[in-house]
């Protein structure tokens, strides 16, 4: 009969040795309760992640996803809603402030379990090295997803790659590492907290992770979760702030460019007109907009005006997690679909001045139908300024705001077939 492998029998000096781990904090409940935590608020990271991703229509034309990663692993369930116009804003505000929120617990939840991140031997068998692969995956994938999460709300990109890209299949790599994790975990997760007459203060000597030889404590057990609450409740309420906006937006410390200055055109702009390189003359009287369909059209800035116009208060909301809401007015996107002699279900590609990733997005034929998708002119009763598009920006119910394409200069509407 073969013997399962297992290594030398003499762990190697430092962290694998099992009086390296000394802290007294430790121990299975605290783990489970930590673990107890993420299993409930991660699903909701995970489903709204992948709903901001469909939002995106990376099917489309030159969507953000659209570009180069059609594959096995995209999921685009839907054409995305625009009722409620909140929607996006809803599910991404959701994303970010409850990852922020769950990142102290993640930390200390890795933190308490490290010790079985150095076990000796590292392999005993092959299942034992699955589970040992899968647990890797977890923790490197979930440290990936939400260091590269944090510095997209920071605006720091400060890795090789598309952030986008590398966030959309990491997230995939998270998933499959959760989802078996969970059921390899789970039961021993529930035994560990059904057991009621341990105190979460009281150390425990026999448990897997507590430590054999234990340093004198500093704090305790109690205190450790109060700090972790706290902190994620900071986390939590700074998130809200950027989400919701209004009163709670001076919460907003980790947003950067979310803070608002007075008057109409003072609320927050993720990309400020000087950093595009577009040009003032090319926003000036020789504007025009070009719209594709049927016919062709060159149509002023005046000319735009001069079309009935609509009115409707919507929320910008951005992928990374910010929002606010502005009375918006402009020309409805399907007027100007018939305008050029497209009068079934469109999609539309609006193209930017701006040139680069985000130059041009394009919107699916919901969106075109809806009447509160506008080509904006004007914003709070004012004409709007460079900084938010001038001289016509797309703004749209439920949109990502990277779609609410700004210096807009062409549009082309192409009819659809829609079952």
């Amino acid at each position: 009969m073969r013997m399962p492998f297992t290594g030398p029998t003499k762990p190697p000096p430092g962290p694998f040795r099992d009086g390296f781990w000394r802290s007294p904090l430790r121990d299975q409940r605290l783990t489970a309760l930590l673990g107890l935590i993420l299993l409930v608020g991660l699903p909701v990271v995970i489903v709204t992640g992948l709903l901001s991703n469909d939002a995106y229509q990376p099917g489309l034309g030159g969507n953000a996803l659209g570009r180069d990663i059609h594959g096995p692993l995209d999921v685009y369930l839907f054409g995305w809603p625009t009722h409620p116009g909140w929607l996006y804003a809803l599910g991404q505000g959701l994303h970010v402030t409850l990852g922020l929120a769950l990142a102290p617990i993640l930390l200390v939840k890795l933190w308490s379990v490290i010790p079985r991140l150095f076990e000796w031997p590292a392999f005993r068998d092959p299942a034992h090295a699955l589970e040992r692969l899968s647990l890797a995956l977890l923790v490197g994938s979930a440290l990936f997803e939400f260091v590269t999460g944090i510095f997209n709300i920071l605006y720091w990109y400060a890795f090789p790659f598309d952030f986008v890209q590398a966030h959309y299949y990491g997230a995939w790599v998270f998933i499959a590492a959760f989802a078996a994790h969970v059921v390899l975990k789970f039961g021993t997760m529930r035994d560990a907290l059904s057991k009621r007459a341990e105190v979460l203060g009281t150390p425990g000597g026999a448990r897997p992770l507590a430590a054999p030889n234990p340093a004198p404590a500093t704090m305790s057990r109690r205190a450790l979760l109060a700090g972790v609450g706290g902190a994620s409740l900071l986390l939590l309420l700074q998130g809200a702030g950027q989400s919701l906006g209004g009163p709670l937006r001076f919460l907003a410390f980790l947003l950067p460019r979310g803070r608002t200055r007075p008057g109409p055109l003072g609320f927050p702009v993720n990309k400020a007109w000087a950093a595009t390189g577009v040009s003032v003359s090319s926003v000036g009287t020789s504007w025009r907009l070009h719209l594709h369909g049927a016919r062709t059209l060159e149509l002023t800035r005046e000319q735009l005006l001069a079309l009935p116009q609509a009115s409707y208060d919507l929320p910008i909301a951005c992928v990374e997690g910010w929002s606010t809401t502005q009375h918006w007015t402009g020309v409805r996107l399907h007027d100007l679909a018939a305008l050029c002699g497209v009068h079934a279900a469109a999609s539309v590609t609006s193209v930017s001045l701006e040139h680069g990733t985000y130059g041009r997005a394009t919107l699916g034929h919901e969106q075109v139908a809806d009447p509160r998708a506008l080509l904006a002119l004007c914003v709070n009763g004012v004409n709007l300024s460079l900084d938010h598009g001038f001289p016509a920006r797309v703004i749209a119910p439920a949109l990502p705001g990277v779609h609410c394409t700004k210096w807009v200069s062409e549009m082309l509407f192409e009819p659809v077939s829609v079952a």
